[in-house]
């Protein structure tokens, strides 16, 4: 018998995982954590002069927010099936919280970079684990709500820095203090996730050929350590590369910026595209697109212009191939958790190493050494599309009045 205000799943569905009301609380808390990555690099300056540091030890803070952020990844799939969805996202959203206060009132440096490690042991799990729900809760719409879940991450990163520029970065400790008190009350939405996620059929029961799964999870992998070198090899070095085609810093600052919105804006785009195309073929076509605008970059009137075309194109890759991951290996239940990693080992491993590339080619060789990841990334989407054909078939129609039924119980 149904519970009393209590909307029951239509026959032959699973309860949703989100109440609409968590779905926005969700999308505030992607704000949350890309304001939180960006806010660091803004604050040095001030960090600099509080606690007497070099440039590079100031960089430090940015380090420690991402190794902890890569053992939140692993920590939350860890405890997945050990303990419900409600408690990891709030005991990550206290993580968070406390770093974010700890790294505003700390009185020394190795204080502070304890905070932001513990910020980000929240924030990867933050990010991992309504990903991951977000790619399993929503049927044949989760790409589409997995591009507007991460083009809120977007916001929060185009809107930090801003705010630190408007309010001065002597001001950082109020704004990593608001991060903190956002982090606490989002802490009261939780109650409108699903405490575990529904298990398939596929997930129990382990298929033979474990052989030619590994390939295909690996060429995830691929696709997401180089689209996201590309991503911050654009974004480190665009302005570099620019003023060396005679812009000036300003110039070339404002164009970069117009390359990050452009990937918030790119992933908002995608939204209505993901109902209509397959992911795999969003993901190749956003690989080529990548690829041609890198080329694009090489000529200097063309350049800042390119560079825009790359962040347009880049963006729905991340959000697009996590429910084709999980549709093409659904027996993998750390699938997801190896490519967010993944994602996050190359967006600290390749800056180095391309910056050690371009020393011995030249600033100007930059797009050309990121046109070459993005041909890998074109090939392994290929290479998957032709692998994982028969896992592509469009999941049944779920409605997202269905999915995220305002009233819907969602305890399981």
């Amino acid at each position: 018998m149904a519970t009393p205000g209590k909307a029951l799943p239509p026959r032959g569905s699973t309860p949703p995982l989100f109440t609409r009301a968590a779905v926005v609380a969700s999308c505030v808390g992607f704000v949350v954590i890309g304001a939180l990555q960006a806010l660091y690099g803004p604050a040095i300056p001030a960090l600099r002069e509080k606690f007497d540091l070099t440039p590079a030890a100031a960089g430090l803070g940015l380090s420690a927010h991402f190794i902890g952020a890569l053992l939140g990844v692993l920590v939350f799939h860890l405890l997945c099936g050990k303990t419900g969805n409600r408690q990891l996202l709030g005991g990550s959203y206290l993580l968070m919280a406390l770093g974010s206060l700890g790294f505003a009132l700390s009185p020394a440096w190795l204080p502070a970079l304890a905070s932001a490690f513990v910020a980000g042991l929240g924030f990867g799990g933050i990010d991992y684990g309504l990903n991951q729900l977000f790619s399993l809760g929503f049927g044949d719409r989760s790409t589409a709500m997995l591009n507007l879940l991460n083009a809120h991450f977007g916001i929060g990163a185009v809107a930090g820095p801003a705010l630190v520029g408007w309010l001065g970065a002597e001001n950082y400790l109020w704004i990593f203090g608001a991060t903190a008190a956002i982090s606490v009350l989002l802490m009261a939405t939780l109650g409108g996730v699903a405490q575990k996620e529904p298990v398939s059929e596929s997930q129990t029961h382990r298929p033979s050929g474990q052989s030619r799964i590994l390939p295909i999870v690996a060429a995830f992998i691929g696709i997401y350590v180089f689209h996201v070198a590309i991503e911050t090899g654009v974004g480190g070095w665009e302005p570099t590369h620019l003023e060396t085609f005679g812009y000036g810093a300003a110039a070339a600052a404002t164009a970069t910026s117009a390359y990050w919105l452009a990937m918030t804006v790119g992933r908002f785009l995608a939204v209505p595209l993901t109902l209509r195309f397959s992911a795999p073929a969003i993901v190749i076509t956003c690989c080529l697109g990548m690829a041609a605008s890198l080329l694009l970059a090489t000529i200097p009137a063309a350049a800042p212009y390119a560079y825009i075309g790359v962040g347009l194109t880049i963006a729905p890759i991340f959000p697009t191939c996590l429910p084709w991951l999980n549709r093409a290996v659904p027996t993998v239940a750390a699938a997801g958790a190896y490519v967010i990693a993944a994602s996050m080992i190359g967006g600290v491993a390749f800056p180095p190493l391309l910056g050690t590339a371009i020393e011995k080619s030249g600033v100007r060789s930059v797009p050309l050494l990121l046109f070459a990841l993005a041909v890998f990334c074109v090939l392994l989407s290929l290479w998957l599309t032709r692998k994982t054909s028969a896992a592509n078939a469009p999941a049944p129609r779920s409605p997202l009045d269905e999915a995220v039924s305002p009233d819907a119980e969602v305890t399981t």
